[in-house]
C-alpha cells in the first residue's frame, strides 16, 4: 500500500510526523510520502519514525503554484530535504505566510472580530501559518459554524479578509523540485479543476506525474479523463490519501488513495534521473 500524499503538524495536518507514520503503519501502508505545504520541516522526524516501523518514507513537499492564473498544487517526491534552495524557499514562504496572516488578522479586527496573532499561533503550534488556522479560531469562538463558512464568509478569494499570497509559477515549482532531486506531480487535478491545456503547459515544463488516483476521486468518467491525459503526456499516475487528520477530514485514513507499485517504480526511476 503506497500513499504518496499526506500532511503533518509541520503544515496544516492534525498529527505530528511520528503520529502520522504510526497511523499509516497501523493502516497497512508500506510506503508513505509526507508532503507538507511549502515546508520540509517535518521530514526528519517522519524519517526516524518510519525506520522504527519498517516503513519506507518518501521525502516530499507540496508547493502551491500557478499555471495560466489558475492555482494548482505540485507534489515533490524523493526530494533532498537539505537542498539549500528548497530549504531557503521554505524559510521565505514561512516569513511571507506570517506577514499575510498579520494582514488577515488586521482585516478581521476591522470587521469587528477581536482576534490576535497569538490566537492564531495557539491553534497552529509550530506549523506554518495558513488560512485554516484562522478559520479554526473563528469556529472555536463561535463566529462561524464550520471551516467552510469561515472561508465562504471571510477567508476565501475576494472575501473581506482575503489577502493575496505570493505566487510561484508552476514551471518554477517544477524546477525547484527537480533541482532538489525530486519528481514533480500535479496534485488532485479533478479537485482543483485543472484542464488538459493547463496540464500540457506543466508537462512542457517537465512535470513527471499526475495524481489521478487521489482519495476523493471516485467518478469513473473523471478518473478515465485524467488517466488519459497522463498517458497522452507520459505522466506517471499516482495516488494518495491527502490525509490531514480525522478531525479535518472525517472518514479519511492513510492509504485511502494508493499508487500501484509499478507506477511507484516509474516515479522512483524518474527521480534517479534528476540526480
Amino acid at each position: 500500500m503506497i500513499d504518496l500524499h499526506s500532511h503533518t503538524t509541520a503544515s496544516d495536518g492534525q498529527h505530528s510526523p511520528s503520529e502520522l507514520v504510526a497511523l499509516a503503519a497501523a493502516a497497512g501502508v508500506t510506503a508513505l510520502a509526507v508532503t507538507d505545504h511549502d515546508t520540509v520541516g517535518g521530514l526528519a522526524e517522519a524519517m526516524e519514525a518510519a525506520k522504527a516501523h519498517g516503513m519506507e518514507l518518501v521525502p516530499g513537499i507540496e508547493l502551491s503554484a500557478f499555471v495560466l492564473r489558475h492555482e494548482v498544487h505540485i507534489l515533490g517526491h524523493f526530494v533532498r530535504p537539505d537542498d539549500p534552495e528548497l530549504a531557503g524557499f521554505s524559510v521565505r514562504l514561512r516569513q511571507e505566510r506570517e506577514q499575510r496572516m498579520e494582514r488577515m488578522v488586521a482585516r478581521m479586527k476591522q470587521l469587528g472580530f477581536p482576534i490576535s496573532m497569538r490566537d492564531v499561533r495557539a491553534v497552529a503550534g509550530n506549523a506554518q501559518l495558513g488560512r485554516p488556522h484562522l478559520a479554526r479560531v473563528l469556529v472555536e469562538r463561535g463566529w462561524c459554524l464550520d471551516m467552510k463558512e469561515a472561508f465562504d464568509r471571510f477567508l476565501g478569494a475576494g472575501q473581506d479578509a482575503w489577502v493575496e499570497r505570493f505566487k510561484l509559477d508552476g514551471a518554477d515549482a517544477i524546477r525547484l523540485i527537480h533541482q532538489a532531486g525530486g519528481t514533480a506531480t500535479l496534485a488532485h487535478p479533478a479537485g482543483s479543476k485543472v484542464e488538459r491545456y493547463e496540464i500540457e503547459q506543466l508537462a512542457r515544463a517537465g512535470l513527471d506525474g499526475l495524481e489521478a488516483l487521489h482519495a476523493d476521486e471516485n467518478n469513473p468518467g473523471v478518473l478515465e479523463k485524467y488517466l488519459g491525459i497522463a498517458r497522452e503526456f507520459d505522466l506517471v499516475p499516482t495516488g494518495g490519501s491527502d490525509f490531514h487528520g480525522e478531525a479535518l477530514h472525517p472518514g479519511r485514513r492513510p492509504g485511502n488513495g494508493t499508487t500501484p507499485p509499478e507506477n511507484f517504480a516509474r516515479l522512483r526511476d524518474r527521480a534517479a534521473s534528476q540526480r
